[in-house]
């Protein structure tokens, strides 16, 4: 921890410098750059808000613990600001006065992580936080976090290895059959939330007067805890935001399943629902009938239990679709470079495992083509193999793949593949629910459920729904084909719209796989719905760009740097370049946005152009149809969205300052982000 934190680090009066999350990163990151422990300014907050868009870092009691591993960071460091105003992190009870900031490198090796662990379990000690709060210069703020300031009283943190990993000594005797429970704690990064749910978890349950055994899954690797200790168990308490790593080890028991916050935040609440389910005798499958309680696959949780099926849904979907989505940017993309080198013809070409010369362009553009082919053939099956694991984990798998595959073989395309996931997971759900005798238990996950569950999907794509899906499917891309006129101009303002109504959210991602779907087995209408689609989502982030270019002085210092980047995020085709913007005034920047990507959509179908390329921005305007034309459905659409933010902007009638926040605005963009 010396290493970690110096007095340059601190910052006692951060108030003074940052009033919203952002700046108050920014001010803390930037100490960091003075000393030479972060290279890139931008490129790590970036980072810091990509961790922060996963979840709020803000704790219960004043705390705000913002967190990276970041490519940018050369050594694990820790700074450290107290801000009087209070600064919102998202926390339950309100602003945090004592900040965090925790960057770790990339590769940050494990001791180093185990002492920032240790540090998150300190934040959890009412003693360790009054004195952080109490403490009037940085030397003595340095010392505290340290643990060894002269005087202080505290005690040194810790490294993983000190740390205790069993039960912890109760103050009076415990009962003669005390209630034990196990439980996992884990989150995205592994840095912080997960050792601090342990931490809370372990404090309440001293309070009850219960015994808990904590396996926290965090970067500093994970000890598992014993065999004997889970089964002597009486109940299991998950607190996770990532899968559990060998899940099936805590079958058979009472479950309470719920997101790292949740632990931290009311950790009575969760020891005493573990409780109630014992009492009731509710537990989840033995070990062998599944590796899932009923709740949500890990994938797809967000730790909150109360979802509604609509939200379900759009989680199984867009588990699906992210993992789509590399393989749509590697094959198409690779296809692109196949027309591009060697001309529209060059899908005749013979396979290159049989003909390739290798002095001969052609053959080489055959072999990206052929390669990028192969790649996008998996589009379909991966699609619906995740959107199954997002409903039942694992299990899944398997006959979302085959069910993916069949709707493939029957040219269902992407609608199919939708179809299929989602009867592949609601299979193995059903499967789960089975009572089996215990002799067939051990070959469930391995032989019985594959088994079955893609027997009854592939008989239900073959001979049920693929057929009319197959059928609805040639519809739409006979639709497509035959579109003209009013009716391809309307489907451009429609996509435009969706593009640009959450900047990279659900919606934009509906659009932008309905377009690649068209791609798998291209034609004149799916390639024009690609080129409209990219058009209009390179417009949010080059309008704001350009906005900051021209009326500057209507956006903040901060903005007007993110301003620069977003030229080159805008060009490349990431919408999400505009997303800093929208965040901090969603109600101009947004309607903005969509009015432009609608003009940028409707102009792109108007004028005829077509994609072949999944991504690449004006990078790959030479495979565009129509490509000057192209360019100005561009122009046009960022020319009216940075008319309309100018004009809302300036109709607000007070200049912004960096130290000025909306909070209430960002709670919305990022709701529907």
């Amino acid at each position: 921890m010396t290493d970690m934190i110096t007095a340059d680090l601190v910052d006692l009066h951060l108030d003074l410098s940052a009033e919203t999350k952002e700046a108050a990163a920014r001010s803390l990151a930037q100490r960091m750059v003075a000393l030479g422990r972060v290279t890139d300014l931008d490129g790590f907050l970036a980072d810091v808000a990509a961790r922060e868009a996963q979840m709020p870092t803000g704790l219960d009691g004043g705390i705000g613990i913002p967190h990276c591993r970041s490519a940018h960071v050369t050594e694990p460091t820790l700074a450290f600001g107290r801000s009087a105003r209070g600064i919102d992190f998202g926390a339950p009870d309100g602003p945090a006065d004592l900040i965090f900031l925790i960057a770790a490198p990339a590769g940050a090796d494990d001791a180093h992580l185990s002492i920032l662990s240790s540090l998150a379990r300190q934040l959890m000690d009412a003693e360790f936080t009054a004195a952080l709060r109490a403490t009037t210069d940085a030397e003595s703020a340095t010392g505290l976090i340290r643990g060894d300031g002269p005087g202080t009283g505290e005690t040194p943190v810790r490294s993983a290895e000190e740390e205790p990993t069993g039960p912890r000594p109760q103050d009076d005797a415990p009962p003669a059959e005390p209630f034990r429970i196990v439980a996992v704690t884990s989150c995205p990064t592994g840095i912080a939330h997960t050792y601090m749910a342990a931490e809370s978890l372990e404090a309440a349950a001293r309070e009850a007067g219960v015994e808990i055994a904590v396996e926290t899954q965090g970067s500093a690797g994970f000890t598992r805890l014993d065999p004997a200790v889970i089964a002597a168990a009486d109940g299991v308490l998950f607190a996770h935001d990532v899968p559990v790593r060998d899940k099936p080890r805590f079958a058979g028991k009472p479950t309470v399943d719920v997101g790292v916050k949740a632990a931290i935040n009311r950790p009575a609440e969760l020891l005493a629902e573990v409780r109630e389910k014992a009492a009731r005798g509710e537990t989840t499958p033995e070990a062998g009938t599944a590796d899932r309680s009923d709740k949500a696959a890990p994938v797809d949780s967000a730790g909150d239990s109360g979802d509604g099926y609509a939200t379900k849904l759009r989680k199984w979907l867009m588990s699906g679709v992210s993992y789509m989505v590399p393989f749509v940017a590697a094959g198409g993309l690779l296809i692109a470079l196949g027309f591009a080198i060697g001309g529209w013809k060059i899908d005749k070409a013979p396979s290159v495992a049989e003909h390739f010369i290798w002095t001969d362009h052609t053959s080489w553009a055959a072999l990206l083509f052929q390669i990028g082919g192969l790649a996008f053939a998996f589009l379909v099956p991966v699609l619906a193999g995740y959107i199954a694991y997002g409903m039942a984990d694992r299990p899944g798998l398997v006959p979302g793949f085959v069910g993916g595959s069949v709707a493939v073989t029957i040219n269902a395309g992407f609608l199919g593949g939708l179809a299929a996931g989602l009867i592949a997971g609601a299979v193995v759900l059903g499967v789960q629910r089975v009572r089996i005798p215990a002799v067939l238990r051990g070959i469930m996950p391995v032989v019985v459920i594959p088994l079955i569950s893609s027997a009854v999907v592939g008989f239900l794509m073959f001979l049920v729904v693929g057929k009319p899906i197959a059928s609805l499917q040639s519809a739409l891309t006979d639709w497509l084909e035959g579109l003209s006129g009013a009716n391809a101009i309307i489907l451009g303002v429609i996509l435009g719209l969706m593009m640009c109504f959450d900047l990279g959210g659900p919606l934009n991602k509906v659009a932008y796989a309905f377009a690649v779907g068209g791609l798998a087995h291209p034609t004149d209408g799916s390639l024009k719905v690609m080129a409209a689609v990219m058009a209009a989502g390179m417009v949010p982030p080059l309008a704001m760009a350009l906005a900051t270019t021209v009326r500057g002085t209507l956006f903040t210092k901060t903005e007007r740097e993110n301003g620069k980047a977003a030229w080159f995020l805008g060009a490349s085709f990431i919408t999400e370049g505009a997303i800093p913007f929208a965040a901090a005034d969603p109600l101009r920047v947004i309607p903005a946005s969509m009015a432009g990507g609608a003009v940028t959509g409707a102009l792109s179908m108007a004028f005829g152009c077509t994609l072949r390329a999944p991504h690449g921005g004006v990078f790959v305007v030479p495979l565009i149809g129509q490509p000057l034309l192209y360019l100005v459905a561009i122009a046009a659409g960022v020319c009216v969205s940075t008319a309309a933010v100018v004009a809302l902007k300036s109709a607000r009638g007070t200049a912004p300052s960096d130290t000025q926040a909306a909070p209430a605005e960002r709670e919305r963009v990022s709701a529907a982000a």
